[in-house]
């Protein structure tokens, strides 16, 4: 009995990894997405002052 619920435990934790890791990943990838969005933006601000 004791080893079952070690592997429950030992499962449990390896899904809560996975999950976090999960959401680490999204997280980053808008991150990098609405970084990448207002530096775009910033550029065409600039270039935009710049031809006048």
């Amino acid at each position: 009995m004791k080893k079952i619920c070690g592997m429950s435990v030992s499962v449990f934790v390896a899904l809560v990894s996975s999950v976090v890791a999960l959401l680490a990943t999204v997280t980053t990838f808008f991150v990098i997405k609405e970084k990448k969005k207002k530096d775009d933006e910033e550029l065409e601000r600039y270039l935009d002052s710049s031809i006048q």
